[in-house]
């Protein structure tokens, strides 16, 4: 007669590596236009995006959000689609946290 034995396994869940969404100050981009790039895919209110965008311009860098990579890299792929879209050279790089 044999006897089964069950393994109790821990699992323990981690919190994925988050990412930093920059915006990249230009020479070019209108200050309404980030504004605008702020709230539609950052869901920035109207002073929080331009206290936002203000940074950028006096930095040259501002952060706009930290998220986990996949929804960072999205964010990121949107905002140069919509601004290559629009004849804007902003830039929105990651960076981990």
């Amino acid at each position: 007669m044999s006897t089964l034995t069950r393994q109790k396994t821990n699992t323990q869940l981690t919190e994925p590596p988050m990412y930093k969404v920059l915006l990249l100050n230009d020479d070019y981009t209108p200050m309404n236009f980030v504004v605008q790039v702020l709230q539609r895919f950052f869901a920035k209110s109207l002073e929080e995006a331009e206290r936002i965008m203000l940074e950028g311009h006096e930095r040259g860098v501002a952060l706009a959000g930290v998220y986990a990579f996949e929804i960072a890299e999205t964010k990121v792929t949107q905002v140069e689609m919509v601004s290559r879209q629009e004849g804007y050279p902003l830039k929105c790089g990651l960076e981990p946290t």
